[in-house]
Parts: structure tokens; sequence; C-alpha cells
């Protein structure tokens, strides 16, 4: 075995030891992480042209390589200047910043790729001419308050089982209520970005972890699609 393919992959091995440390010790990595996959996953979900997927991944490359620099600059900084000092604060806000400006350019990006199968997906899935009612809804915010407790109560054991967001399970529900009947859909879209904002300050504050936000939006969804398809059959 040569020493160049010797020192090739020994760079290989510590660039992957770099990712591995950033997405073991860093939230925002973490979270990073997640929505490209999820990305990925509605891309070929509705089979985009390869000029959206490139520009996809080019945003999350981005994303990511941006979330790396600022892990680096930040552990160096941390290491040059122990101690608080103005200069050190500088040089981490500038890196945050390029993280933020990647974030930016990711959610145009995905605005503008996502928009118009999404909208073709929501007006096949409008249920106009199903009843709805001040009752039907809170009968589902019922439905979906009482699922949460169900998994909560029935299936935690001791805290193995991640426990779903309530509050989240709520505003997903309500945004997908708001989905199924408007004929905008950039109403629904906004729907669900006050959701995703509801989403983001809970992760902020650190009151529950990323997989129980995610289980409670998925059964705030889930259950108001599966009532309101069960009352479109009646």
């Amino acid at each position: 075995m040569s020493d160049g393919f010797r020192k090739w992959r020994r760079s290989f091995r510590y660039a992957y030891e770099g990712i591995k440390y950033a997405l073991d010790t860093q939230r925002n990595m973490k979270f990073h992480f997640c929505v490209a996959f999820l990305v990925l996953l509605a891309a070929l979900f509705f089979q985009l042209p390869k000029t959206d997927i490139l520009f996809i991944l080019l945003a999350v490359t981005l994303m990511i390589v941006t979330e790396l620099i600022n892990t680096a600059v930040e552990k160096a900084v941390d290491l040059a200047m122990p101690d608080r000092h103005p200069l050190a604060k500088i040089a981490k806000d500038v890196a945050a910043a390029s993280v933020l400006v990647s974030a930016g350019f990711a959610v145009i990006v995905g605005m503008i790729v996502f928009f118009e199968p999404i909208d073709r997906l929501f007006r096949q899935a409008k249920l106009q001419n199903t009843p709805i009612s001040a009752g039907t809804i809170w009968v589902l915010i019922a439905l979906v308050v009482l699922t949460v407790i169900v998994i909560e109560t029935r299936f935690s054991d001791k805290g193995k089982l991640v426990r779903p967001s309530l509050l989240v399970a709520i505003a997903f529900a309500v945004s997908t209520v708001i989905t199924l009947f408007v004929t905008l859909t950039i109403v629904a879209l906004l729907a669900y970005t006050l959701s995703a904002l509801i989403f983001m300050i809970l992760y902020d504050k650190k009151t529950r972890p990323f997989p129980a936000l995610i289980l409670g939006a998925l059964i705030g969804t889930a259950v108001t699609i599966l009532a309101f398809a069960c009352l479109h059959l009646l």
C-alpha cells in the first residue's frame, strides 16, 4: 500500500471523525441532518427534476459545511481564549452568522422548489364537501390530546419511550385542518409555518427532546387526516 493512499485514508478518517464529533455534540447539527433527510425524502416523493435536486443538495451541503465551520471556530476560540474577550465573541458571532445566511438560502430554495408540488398535493387533498363545525374542531383536539395521553401512559416505561409533545401535536392538527379546507395553498403553508415556529421555540428552549417534538407533529397530523378521512366516508 503506497504512502499516498495511506495519507488519503488517514485524512478521510480524520474528516469522518470531525463529522461524527459535530453530530454527537452539536444540537443544531443533529437538527440539520434530520431536516436534510426529510427534505431528500420529499424530493424523492415528489419526483423533482434534476435541477431542483441539485439546488436542494447545494443548500443542504452549504448548511452542513457552515455548521461544521462554526463548530471549528467555536472550539478554536475556546482553546485560544478560555476567558471572555470581545474579539472571541465577534469571531463566534460571525461564524454563527454564516450559518444563519446559509439557513436563509436553504429556506428560500425549499420554498421555490417545493411550492408547486405541494400546491398540487394540497389541491388533491381538499375536503370542502365534508361538513365542519366548531364542535368538530374541539372533538378533533380532544382526540389528539387523548392519543398523546394514551401513548404517554400505556407505552411509556419509565421514560424509555419518547413522550410526544402535546402542544406540537395540537398545533400540527390545527394546521392540517386548515390545509384540508382552505382553497389557497399559501394559507396552508403559513399555517404550517406557525406550527414549525412553535416546534422551533420548544426545541430552542429544550423543553422536550427533538424526537418528542417530531412524534407530536406526526401524531397531530396523522390523527387529523384519519379523522376527516372517516368523516368523508360517512
